[in-house]
């Protein structure tokens, strides 16, 4: 007697189609699983042997044998109990092995039977619907998994149920997707007393997805100012939704099925490590970065991340994505996301204040913001010294525009950025240009070349740094409503990259 079972086993974002292979022989009495699963799968019999016989299903004095095809790919997780007690019970005609075959199944059992939620539910809805197959996984994936219309999705509380709607006794109604939350309200860019510059860097990283470091004394405002960013953040797309979603459920934190619209606002504390930050662990996880896809990555105290960590993220922030290689996996996430980061002059923070500052100074400030490798440096668009506000200035009433008169902004900034790049596969914002298209959509006049070349001459712009001060042109003209990048849009742009903490 023999059967087949379909799941998935997860390949970063993408899930493969896994055929579960059961045979019922005469021989030995025992129950092995084959095609190399790890600790969780291969204790998959000791839970489906319990919940089996918790509703009295005997299982016969045979040898029962289960290959997960293709016996290559390393098959993790506790999701493979479902379709492998799935398979068993097809074979043993307690099922139709037809109807099962049909379906990619996905849960982990109890010892009574119960379905518990397992991650990764939306990315297997996706490879169901690609293999024109329905979905069975635990009632509370079923509203995640739902959001993928293509697929039917049905959602059981216990493997009793499944052996119902299978046998025709109480079919399962298709599961219905979870609600969509919209951005919630955060705190407001009008609560902060001056720091207009500043300000006025946030909008322009909103709009562009620029990089942006705060450099400044404790007590300045840097924090308040990066945790009031996303206020100013366009609500994510449908396709941008879907891909955070995804993400986020193979890390366990789709909660509910609940698919939000805000952008991701990740914080790591700066002892985080560097599989905790890039991703990896036991089963090459997505970390931080990948969870802030789409989103923005702030790195509060950054000289104090290690220096290993730091230099982790070179790669990610050119590229988009990361590839987390362990012995037994090389699984690639995306990780597309506005790093903000905010650090102290020195290990004191008073560093240019004669008055207040340490004897080591200016040594202590060269040596503290030095942890920043130059590399690293380089590929912060926007670097802004945030000052002291006057004691006179704090008593005063908050001032400037509010966060949705900014966001209205920078929406418009992003619709026209959408409008250009359409047609273009990877291409969102003005960050992600690179610098052949960028001669063509940034390509300044004669006199703000001019002014461009002696400003890389004079202060040694890498072209790297050369390229993405035109990427800071282009969203400022963005911003402004205007086609060509002119001068006014150079020297902001130069403005704010010419400034070296390091010697403030």
């Amino acid at each position: 007697m023999g059967a087949c079972a379909y799941t998935v086993a997860f390949d970063g974002v993408d899930a493969r189609l896994v055929e579960v292979q059961c045979a019922v022989t005469p021989g030995v009495p025992g129950f092995a699983v084959v095609g190399l699963p790890d600790k969780a799968v291969s204790e998959a019999r000791e839970r489906i042997r319990a919940a089996l016989q918790a509703l009295a299903i005997a299982l016969p004095s045979k040898r029962i044998t289960v290959n997960l095809s293709p016996a290559d790919l390393p098959k993790e997780g506790s999701h493979f109990d479902l379709p492998i007690a799935l398979g068993l019970l097809a074979a043993l005609e307690v099922i139709p092995a037809d109807a099962v075959a049909e379906t990619v199944a996905l849960g982990e059992l109890t010892l009574e039977g119960a379905l518990v939620a397992v991650p990764g539910a939306l990315p297997a809805a996706l490879t169901a619907a690609a293999e024109s197959r329905s979905l069975l996984c635990p009632a509370d994936c079923g509203p995640e998994a739902a959001w993928v219309a293509a697929c039917r999705v049905l959602a059981a509380r216990n493997l009793t149920e499944t052996i119902r709607h299978f046998t025709g006794a109480g079919p399962l109604e298709p599961a219905q997707p979870g609600p969509a939350e919209r951005a919630p309200q955060g705190p407001d860019l009008c609560d902060v007393t001056g720091q207009e510059r500043a300000k006025r860097a946030l909008e322009i990283a909103a709009a562009g997805r620029h990089h942006l470091l705060f450099t400044g004394p404790p007590g300045t405002g840097k924090s308040m100012l990066a945790r009031r960013l996303p206020g100013l953040m366009p609500p994510l797309g449908a396709s941008e939704a879907l891909e955070t979603a995804m993400i986020r459920s193979l890390a366990g934190e789709l909660a509910e099925g609940r698919l939000s619209m805000a952008r991701p606002f990740q914080q790591p504390h700066h002892t985080a490590s560097m599989a905790a930050l890039t991703g990896g662990g036991r089963s090459a996880r997505p970390g931080q970065i990948s969870l802030a896809h789409n989103g923005i990555l702030f790195m509060d105290e950054l000289p104090e991340f290690p220096r290993n960590v730091l230099d982790g993220l070179r790669q990610p922030l050119e590229s988009g994505e990361i590839t987390v290689s362990r012995a037994n996996a090389h699984v690639t996430y995306p990780c597309r996301f506005l790093l903000v980061a905010a650090a102290n002059p020195c290990k004191c923070g008073m560093a240019g204040d004669p008055a207040r500052a340490c004897s080591r100074a200016p040594t202590c400030a060269e040596d503290y913001l030095g942890r920043i490798s130059g590399p690293l440096m380089d590929r912060f668009d926007l670097r802004l010294e945030v000052p002291p506000v006057p004691l006179e200035e704090m008593s005063l009433q908050p001032s400037g525009e509010d966060s949705a008169t900014v966001a209205l902004r920078v929406a418009a900034a992003r619709a026209r950025q959408a409008a250009r790049y359409a047609g273009h596969p990877g291409l969102r914002t003005n960050a992600d240009v690179d610098g052949r298209r960028l001669d063509e959509i940034a390509a300044p006049d004669a006199e703000s070349r001019a002014l461009l070349l002696r400003a890389a001459d004079r202060f040694g712009l890498s072209m790297r740094g050369y390229h993405r001060v035109l990427r800071v042109a282009r969203t400022l003209a963005d911003l402004a409503g205007e086609e060509e990048v002119r001068r006014p849009q150079v020297a902001e742009a130069l403005s704010y990259r010419l400034v070296s903490p390091r010697t403030s």
